[in-house]
């Protein structure tokens, strides 16, 4: 054996070694969690960015890309754009919410409505009563404002809050067109006035039914007037070409069909209002 040979075994013999025992410096003290386990590495928390200096093939600048580009100052991509001429043409939030307030002034109106027997205490509570004097100023004040109605079967008791508005309110429901006739509040009430209801008659009954079929002209002309006011917009699209010729149909369409169900409503909240009177 040559003497080259005899240090390189021994150097392979204690790398070898040096192998063997380095684990062994590195070994923990306890077993290690299988949850955690040494074997991979670890990556850092953070995201390293790899950065290269070759050129990248890139889409030509065109009108889709410049719509989509996106800078620190202009808001994400995603935001909601303004609504095109056709989207307004199909909107028909506005004449529905001009159905609805017809619908609501109708039933109002309706309420108010009475063919004998009955009295709603709005109509009592709206009347007009002159306080004061002549000498001092005479004021007008809404009935409900110093009094309170409250009915008892046929029959309506008027609490007034002080004695000196007991003849002045007495007065104005007295002087109404509802053919009321108010009694002189008791010894023992005296703040409270007494109103009985005259009982229905067939002539109280038209009028009430008459009134109603009123009120449904009214309503239906409101409906009217609103689909007008929808239709010179569609009017203004087509005149100024924004819309297409189909979708300006299309949109007249969904204009009749809503108002087609305002008028229905019209009729079925009048039908039933006439009935209640009718039955009076």
């Amino acid at each position: 054996m040559s003497r080259t040979a005899i240090p390189r075994v021994a150097l392979r013999l204690s790398f070898r070694s040096s192998l063997c025992a380095y684990p062994r410096t590195l070994e923990a003290p306890c077993p290690t969690l299988p949850l955690f386990r040494t074997s991979t590495p670890q990556r850092p928390s953070h995201i390293v960015r790899n950065f290269s200096i070759s050129t990248q093939l890139q889409k030509k600048a065109g009108k889709a890309n410049k719509a989509h580009a996106r800078t620190d100052s202009t808001p994400p991509v995603g935001t909601v754009e303004e609504p095109t001429a056709t989207d307004k043409a199909y909107d028909v939030s506005e004449l529905e919410a001009s159905i609805l307030k017809a619908l609501e002034k109708l039933t109002h109106d309706l309420s108010q409505l009475r063919s004998g027997g009955r009295l709603n205490p709005d109509i009592v509570e709206n009347l007009k009563v002159q306080l004061g004097t002549a000498s001092h100023g005479k004021e007008s004040v809404r009935l409900g404002d110093i009094a309170q109605v409250v009915p008892r079967g046929r029959v309506l008791n008027v609490i007034c809050g002080e004695e000196a508005h007991v003849k002045p309110i007495t007065t104005a429901i007295a002087a109404s067109p509802h053919s009321l006739t108010p009694l002189s509040p008791e010894s023992n009430n005296p703040l409270t006035i007494q109103v009985p209801l005259p009982p229905p008659t067939g002539e109280s009954r038209r009028a009430a039914v008459d009134a109603a079929g009123k009120a449904s002209e009214r309503a239906d002309k409101l409906i009217h007037q609103a689909r007008q006011e929808h239709n010179k917009k569609l009017r203004q699209y087509s005149l100024n070409r924004e819309v297409l010729p189909d979708d300006l149909q299309k949109a007249k369409k969904l204009m009749e069909e809503v108002v087609k169900k305002g008028h229905v409503e019209v009729k079925r909240i009048v039908d039933g209002a006439k009935r209640v009177l009718e039955s009076q």
